[in-house]
């Protein structure tokens, strides 16, 4: 699964539109997970008892802010450096999402829920190339969270 110098550009040249929107093209990305997997929302503490709409949930929306720039700045960067993100970060994250008991289904999930956003997001950028080298990126980035889940 090599990340190639065409999908670099692709990825590049798309975010730096994305990243502009980035707050309202997290909070669709969530919103997009939780209503292919309503289950999900049981994942995140802070929406268990919560009578605040998602799409007004200031957590969420930070939340949802925070993990869509960090798919972006990983797969921005992955051609560059070799891997997805620092090892110190992708302990952590493979230790929060071993604790909330994420599983590769939910990875899919927000996989298909990422490419739906950004063809939203990416307006006439898009392109099933642009498809392909986003989701080439995220998996790389799964397969490092994953490789620290335990």
């Amino acid at each position: 699964m090599e990340f190639t110098e065409e999908q670099e550009a692709l990825v590049v040249n798309s975010w730096d539109v994305l990243k502009n929107n980035s707050a309202d093209l997290g909070l669709k990305f969530f919103l997009k997970i939780f209503s292919a997997a309503p289950a999900a929302t049981a994942l995140f503490s802070y929406l268990k008892d919560s009578k605040v709409p998602l799409d007004q949930n200031p957590k969420l929306k930070t939340h949802a802010t925070i993990v869509f720039v960090m798919i972006g700045e990983s797969a921005i960067q992955l051609r560059k450096t070799g891997k997805a993100m620092d090892e110190s970060d992708l302990k952590h994250l493979g230790a929060v999402h071993f604790k909330f008991g994420v599983l590769h289904e939910h990875f899919q999930v927000a996989k298909k829920a990422l490419l739906e956003t950004i063809k939203e997001g990416a307006g006439e950028l898009w392109s099933p190339a642009l498809s392909n080298a986003w989701g080439v990126a995220y998996d790389h980035l799964v397969a490092s969270i994953e490789s620290q889940i335990k």
